[in-house]
């Protein structure tokens, strides 16, 4: 272990009560994150852990000390920690990057493959976006979805998902169709909420320029000049993935996201979003993204878990493929 040390002076006792946040709240979000510990003594932090973990640590101090004039939110603090992780030679903020309009005047790529989605979201009619929870997928498209709203270059914008339960049964729900499925679309309610504002939402939800729906509502219908969004799109059939696809009219622009590590679906049943990558494979005008525990801007635990699994599926397909292999050895020198 390798301990690295840094004071801040003269003292600004109000600055770094800023910096440590409530009962060090905000050092401890720096030591779970770089895997390191922290120990402060007045203005003097002692920094222990692997060379260039702590090193990144005492770089996170310097950053946030600097922006510790006010106190430090929980976001701030999460999204400079995520920025702070990342390879410095990677370009962040690039200038090729459509602006999105939205309410949010900050809305931007937080990772290289995030600005990557972003344009390939402008350039093609149809997007896939591929990867784990965390990587901005359905955020990211609902926000260049309203950004498509505000420019005029739709006229409405639809946002669909599969109304399936995540691995649990709820039983039966009380209320109409639509409080029915409700709960499964809440996530797109609550993006548009922080892209749009409460109450311009609620004003086009009742001009039915907003609508979302489950996806079994999609049937039969040609949608033009709209902007569509299929969340959570590792949950739907191979049939229901083709009949989503081909609701997309003239004018239009639909983008796909899922994780096709999170499948609801029984286990013998293919996801259609598995079967599309295969049937759509090279076919121009279709962009197809895929996203790595790098793009999670979460958390950073969330950073953690989703490499964690990773490297398990990883090992555990090894371990697999290598009992097979002896399967296939013992049954050739039976025969």
């Amino acid at each position: 272990m390798h301990t690295e040390s840094i004071s801040f002076t003269p003292i600004d006792n109000t600055r770094l009560d800023n910096l440590c946040g409530a009962l060090d709240d905000n050092l401890r979000q720096i030591e779970v994150a770089l895997d390191v510990t922290i120990a402060r003594r007045n203005e003097v932090f002692k920094v222990t852990g692997a060379i260039k973990a702590a090193r990144k640590a005492l770089d996170a101090l310097e950053i946030f000390y600097d922006d510790a004039d006010e106190p430090l939110d929980i976001d701030t603090v999460q999204l400079g920690l995520i920025e702070i992780l990342r390879n410095p030679n990677e370009l962040i903020i690039d200038p090729t990057v459509p602006q999105l309009r939205t309410k949010r005047g900050d809305l931007r790529g937080r990772t290289p493959g995030q600005n990557t989605y972003i344009k390939m979201i402008a350039e093609h009619d149809v997007t896939f976006g591929i990867g784990p929870a965390g990587t901005g997928k359905t955020y990211l498209a609902v926000a260049s979805a309203v950004d498509a709203l505000e420019r005029d270059t739709v006229q409405r914008l639809v946002l669909v998902r599969p109304a399936v339960e995540a691995g649990e049964k709820l039983g039966f729900l009380p209320g109409d169709l639509v409080q029915k499925v409700d709960p499964y679309l809440r996530p797109l309610y609550d993006a548009l909420y922080d892209l749009l504002g409460v109450e311009k939402v609620t004003k086009l939800f009742e001009k039915q320029i907003i609508e979302i729906a489950p996806l079994a509502f999609m049937r039969g219908r040609t949608l033009s000049h709209s902007f569509i969004i299929l969340d959570e799109a590792q949950n739907t059939t191979p049939e229901q993935m083709k009949m989503f696809l081909t609701r997309i009219g003239f004018g239009s622009k639909a983008v796909i996201t899922g994780d096709a590590t999170q499948v609801d679906l029984p286990k013998h049943q293919k996801s259609g979003l598995t079967d599309a990558q295969e049937v759509l494979q090279g076919v121009r005008g279709i962009g197809v993204h895929h996203f790595t525990a790098a793009d999670v801007v979460r958390h950073p635990l969330v950073q953690k878990i989703v490499t964690a699994y990773e490297k398990t599926a990883a090992q555990r397909a090894a371990q697999e493929a290598a009992r097979e292999e002896q399967r296939r050895a013992i049954k050739g020198l039976a025969s």
